[in-house]
């Protein structure tokens, strides 16, 4: 593991960042300290089966675009797009997109939103637990 890579695991809790087109080595590390605050959102997940890459298009130009892509296990693959002139701002919009997407995909997916994901309803409630009598002091 090279130092960058050991680096980056610390920082981004393990998780494998991928950076793709438009992207420099040496660019790596402002990168990985702009998307650090994704890895408490990726924690549920196990760090071998999380995979986010990064892309970049039209490096410079008006028109500069990050792109964030993310598959998560049980998840549709996620895809956070973030156009703006600065790439340190456009990668932190980016993130906080793909954190959004995430917070979204996850609260869809718990019991409290989701019906069929609830083990009791209006309908049918639990059944009510055992009732004792204390015997009297009498």
């Amino acid at each position: 593991m090279s130092k960058s890579e050991h680096e980056q695991s610390k920082v981004f809790g393990g998780h494998v960042l991928r950076l793709g087109a438009g992207f420099k080595e040496k660019e790596r590390q402002d990168v990985v300290e702009a998307l650090s605050t994704l890895g408490p959102h990726l924690g549920r997940w196990e760090p071998h089966d999380v995979v986010v890459d990064v892309s970049l298009q039209d490096r410079g130009g008006k028109e500069q675009r990050v792109t964030l892509r993310t598959s998560l296990p049980g998840f549709p693959p996620l895809v956070a797009v973030a156009d703006n002139p600065d790439l340190i701002h456009a990668l932190g919009e980016a993130k906080h997109e793909l954190i959004r997407q995430i917070e979204h995909q996850k609260s869809a997916r718990e019991p409290m939103n989701n019906r069929r994901l609830r083990s009791a309803t209006v309908r049918h409630p639990e059944p009510p637990a055992p009732f004792e009598i204390a015997p009297s002091a009498t």
